[in-house]
C-alpha cells in the first residue's frame, strides 16, 4: 500500500529562489497547456494530447524569447505539471461518466501566482536522498530536512510544497507493506458529535478540544490589524503572513490530535463503526464553525486507512440509519428527539440512555450487521478491495418495528 511522509524543509535564500522559479514555471506550463485545450474545446476541434502539449508547451516553448527561462529549471517538473492537469481533465470526464464516487469534479482551472500555497512534484529521476540528512532537488540543491520519523522505503515521488505562511515541506509517497497490529476481541461503535468530539459504545468519551474557538480571540485582534494596513503594502503582507500562521498552528494541532485519537482508537479496537455523516450539508448550517473546528471528515479518513494498513475491519452506518431514535436495550424506535434533549427515557422498557452512548451502541449493532451481510468492502494485503460474499439480510427497516413487536429484527445481539 501507498503511504506519504511529510517533513519540514528550510532552504536557504538561493534555494528559496529556485523554488520560486520552478513553481512558477510549473503554473506557466499548467496554464498553457490549460489554455490550449479550452481554445480547442471552444472552437470545436478534438481533444489535443499530452504529447503535442508537451512538444509545443515545453520542448519548443524553451527555444523561444519569451520562454527561454522554463530551461532554468528541471524537465522533470514541467513535464509533472503536464500529467497533474492530465490527471485533473481524467477525474472530470470520470465524474460526468459516473465512474468516480463522491462530489463531481469541476473542470480544471488557471492558477495565479497570488496563490499564497504553491507546489511542484518530482519523480526519482529529479531527486535523491543524501548520505547527510538532506535531499537533493535537481537545479535546487541539497535541501536540509527536519527528520521526524524514518522513511520505511526508498521513496517513488516528492511533492516540494510552500504553504500559506512561508513553511517548506517535503511530501514523499512510500510503498510499504500492511502492518498487521495482534488481533483483539472488542469492537466500537463511533457517535461523532460537537459537546464531546467522539463517544465509543464502551462508554468511553473523547472531549472536543475546540482548537479554532480557543484561538479565535487571538485571530481576531490578528484580523482587525491586517484590515488596516494598505493594501499592497509590505506591512499588510507582514500581517497576513501573521494571520496565516495562527491558522496553521489550529490546523496543525487538530491534525495531531486526529492521528493521536486515532492510531489509539485502530490499536484498542478490532472493528471500527461509524456514521456516514453529511459535513457538506452540516456545515451550511448555523453550526458551521463548529463542524469544521472538529474536522469530522479528516478524522474518519484517518480511521479508514489506519485500519486498512493495520488489518483493522472499518464500516460505515449509512447516515438514514435512526441511531439517536433507537432504544439499544430493546430495539423499540422511540421518535426524533430535538439536538437539547441528551438523555430520554425509552417508553417500551423504561431504559434511561444517554444520548450520544446509545447512538455510539446502535452505530456499533448496524455496523456489525453490515459486515455480516458481506455488504462493506476490506482491503487485501496488498490494499486492494475484497467484497466479502452476499448473505441476503432480512427485508425489516432497522428500526421501524410491525405491528404488535417491541424489537428491532435488524439489529443482531439483543
Amino acid at each position: 500500500m501507498q503511504l506519504r511522509y511529510n517533513y519540514r524543509a528550510y532552504p536557504d535564500a538561493t534555494q528559496r529562489r529556485a523554488l520560486a522559479q520552478a513553481f512558477g514555471c510549473a503554473r506557466v506550463v499548467w496554464n498553457d497547456c490549460l489554455r490550449d485545450r479550452k481554445e480547442a474545446h471552444a472552437a470545436g476541434l478534438p481533444y489535443v494530447k499530452s504529447a503535442e502539449l508537451s512538444r509545443l508547451r515545453i520542448t519548443l516553448a524553451k527555444r523561444t524569447a519569451e520562454r527561454a527561462w522554463l530551461a532554468d529549471v528541471s524537465a522533470v517538473v514541467l513535464q509533472q505539471s503536464l500529467r497533474d492537469l492530465d490527471a485533473a481533465y481524467k477525474n472530470l470526464f470520470d465524474s460526468l461518466k459516473g465512474k468516480r464516487q463522491g462530489r463531481k469534479a469541476g473542470p480544471p482551472r488557471y492558477k495565479s501566482k497570488k496563490d499564497t500555497r504553491q507546489s511542484i512534484r518530482l519523480n526519482t529521476n529529479a531527486f535523491s536522498l543524501q548520505d547527510d540528512g538532506t535531499v537533493y532537488v535537481a537545479k535546487v540543491g541539497n535541501l536540509k530536512v527536519k527528520w521526524s520519523r524514518q522513511l520505511p522505503a526508498a521513496p517513488t515521488s516528492l511533492t516540494v510544497t510552500k504553504d500559506s505562511c512561508g513553511r517548506y515541506f517535503l511530501s514523499f509517497v512510500v510503498d510499504t507493506e500492511p502492518d498487521i497490529l495482534p488481533g483483539v476481541e472488542s469492537d466500537a461503535g463511533i457517535d461523532l458529535g460537537l459537546s464531546a468530539f467522539a463517544i465509543l459504545s464502551d462508554g468511553s468519551r473523547i472531549d472536543s478540544p475546540r482548537f479554532l474557538r480557543r484561538a479565535e480571540k487571538k485571530l481576531k485582534r490578528l484580523q482587525r490589524e491586517l484590515s488596516r494596513k494598505t493594501k499592497g503594502s509590505k506591512n499588510r503582507a507582514r500581517a497576513r503572513i501573521k494571520v496565516a500562521r495562527q491558522h496553521a498552528k489550529v490546523a496543525d494541532r487538530r491534525r495531531d490530535f486526529h492521528h493521536k485519537a486515532s492510531t489509539q482508537i485502530i490499536r484498542d479496537k478490532q472493528a471500527v463503526y461509524v456514521e456516514d455523516l453529511t459535513v457538506s450539508a452540516l456545515a451550511r448550517t448555523r453550526l458551521a464553525k463548529s463542524v469544521h473546528d472538529a474536522g469530522w471528515s479528516a478524522f474518519v479518513g484517518m480511521l479508514q486507512y489506519k485500519a486498512a494498513r493495520h488489518g483493522r475491519t472499518f464500516a460505515k452506518v449509512d447516515r438514514a440509519f435512526p441511531s439517536s431514535q433507537v432504544c439499544s436495550a430493546c430495539g423499540f424506535r422511540d421518535g426524533p428527539k430535538p439536538l437539547h434533549v441528551r438523555k430520554w427515557t425509552c417508553s417500551a422498557c423504561g431504559t434511561v440512555h444517554d444520548r450520544d452512548h446509545n447512538a455510539a451502541r446502535n452505530v456499533l449493532f448496524e455496523g456489525r450487521r453490515i459486515v455480516a451481510t458481506g455488504r462493506v468492502e476490506t482491503p487485501n494485503a496488498c490494499g486492494a478491495p475484497v467484497r466479502r460474499a452476499h448473505v441476503p439480510a432480512q427485508r425489516v427497516e432497522a428500526g421501524s418495528p410491525r405491528k404488535g413487536q417491541t424489537t428491532q429484527a435488524g439489529i443482531p445481539g439483543l
